[in-house]
């Protein structure tokens, strides 16, 4: 299994291929594309990279599904004896983003594109070159 962990929106994600994660609301259109090099470990088929504090060349790619805002929370505030109360709400600005691909030096480790041709390579040589004639 191959995954990362990304500094994003001032906080610290783990991000795996083919999964969506909730990040504070960025400033792209949705079916746009966020490319991410704060990548601080990249982890891929027992094979570890620990950045210091970033791991050289690498980059996780995302699209923006949509974005959206976050359940509300509660902030009340209360001075006991002085019969001060103050209650309000608040609801996070959120981008919601799909991750796409996990890439170190330009070589895409977990993905879309990997996952296409391990297909390929995995298939016997005539079975490959059919699919590739259909299409």
């Amino acid at each position: 299994m191959t995954y990362a962990i990304i500094e994003a929106s001032g906080k610290q994600f783990r991000v795996e291929p083919g999964r969506f994660y909730d990040f504070d609301r960025m400033a792209v259109d949705e079916d746009g594309n966020v490319d991410i090099d704060q990548v601080l470990l990249v982890s891929h088929d027992g094979e570890t990279m620990v950045g210091q504090p970033h791991v050289e060349g690498a980059s996780v790619s995302g699209t923006v599904m949509r974005h959206l805002r976050g359940r509300k929370i509660i902030v009340y505030k209360m001075k006991p004896k002085k019969k001060t109360r103050k209650k309000r709400g608040h609801r996070q600005e959120l981008t919601r983003l799909m991750i796409d691909t996990i890439s170190v030096n330009g070589k895409v480790l977990a993905g879309e594109t990997a996952a296409a041709a391990a297909v390929v390579a995995d298939q016997p040589a005539s079975v490959a070159q059919e699919t590739t004639e259909e299409e």
